[in-house]
């Protein structure tokens, strides 16, 4: 198939794009990206009439063991989009040999969670592509293939959230006496008209994939076909079980805000806590570090529909700690190991060859 002859081996990889990528994580503007959030806090703090001392107060007499279970459920997430990105993968490729090469699920957990550390430590979201980068150095497989992959994934994370929190805003209106903002109803709007949006682009490859490449040079033909197979190819089939899977995902991360509002001795009902997790999710995607400076005063907005500010902000503090902090340190502890063993894996051959 053409665009075979430009695979990358691994070590190619990682000489070529690894090696700036880490140095991007390690960079001052990057240590300097952390400001954002201590910038929101301190915001908080000087310019909200916000009583510190209930905030602080609501944390400390939190219930450490529905925190840690909210915490497990928050990372069983990854599971379950692990085991849909490998059945992706399994989709966008022809041959056995191929297949045969796809990462097991525990693996691409792991490096969804690498790509979720990057996101959180560097602006513009590279961590998509690093993770795409990381995916296909394991796949041995093309960057451009892998990053088809991923953006397989994105649709269909963003048609799952754009069904649910649609569904999510009718509960809420009927069910509830809580006004219904106009930020909700721009985030629904905009989260359908990004779903639309990508599906227009995936049709347009699929009906015009063939006619593009003859416009583009030849250098470039090869890796358009490859990103073309990676994307179309993903949904070839197991799209039920894929949606399933996704749903799952999102149904943990619900989970997870329910248990930290419970930790905290809480209620915000249960019709807000798919609109306020849904609402996290598609803050984050905001291309800071982790979406910091955006995730948190737009979830405190949203959860002062029920709560008043001090609980609010205790709910995005215990929260935060979870999605931002903890992916910080355990997705960096996972990230470190990676690159450790990949060290001494080029140490080994190195041996071996000499």
């Amino acid at each position: 198939m053409s665009g075979q002859g430009q695979r990358m081996t691994p070590n190619n990889h990682k000489k070529s794009q690894s090696v700036p990528i880490r140095k991007r994580i390690l960079s001052l503007p990057t240590l300097l990206s952390f400001g954002v959030a201590a910038a929101f806090v301190f915001l908080l703090a000087t310019q909200f009439d916000l009583d510190w001392s209930e905030t602080l107060s609501n944390i400390r007499s939190m219930n450490p063991w529905l925190y840690l279970l909210a915490l497990l459920l928050y990372y069983l997430s990854f599971v379950f989009r692990g085991m849909r990105w490998r059945l992706l993968a399994l989709n966008a490729v022809d041959t056995d040999e191929e297949r045969e090469r796809v990462p097991s699920a525990l693996q691409c957990s792991q490096v969804i969670i690498i790509g979720w550390f990057v996101n959180s430590v560097v602006w513009l979201r590279l961590g998509d592509a690093y993770r795409a980068l990381a995916f296909s150095e394991d796949a041995k497989n093309t960057f451009s293939w892998s990053l088809g992959t991923v953006l397989a994934e994105r649709v269909l994370d963003m048609a799952t959230v754009a069904v649910v929190l649609f569904l999510s805003v009718l509960v809420l209106t009927a069910t509830s006496d809580l006004p219904v903002s106009q930020f909700i109803i721009v985030m629904a709007f905009v989260v359908a008209f990004g779903v639309l949006t990508i599906i227009l682009i995936i049709l347009s490859m699929r009906l015009y994939g063939s006619k593009v490449t003859r416009f583009l040079p030849s250098r470039l033909e090869g890796p358009y076909k490859r990103f073309q197979q990676g994307t179309l190819g993903s949904f070839k089939s197991q799209l039920p079980y894929m949606l399933i899977l996704g749903l799952a995902g999102w149904l943990l991360e619900m989970a997870r805000l329910y248990f930290v509002v419970q930790a905290l001795g809480l209620d915000i009902g249960l019709a807000l806590i798919p609109v306020v997790a849904l609402g996290h999710a598609i803050l984050s995607t905001v291309p800071t570090p982790g979406g910091a400076g955006a995730v948190e005063p737009g979830m405190t907005g949203l959860l002062l529909l029920s709560l008043d500010r001090s609980n609010a902000v205790s709910v995005a503090i215990v929260d935060r700690s979870i999605t931002y902090v903890s992916v910080i340190v355990i997705g960096g502890l996972i990230f470190l190991l990676r690159h450790v063993m990949q060290m001494r894996s080029s140490s080994k051959e190195t041996s071996v060859a000499t």
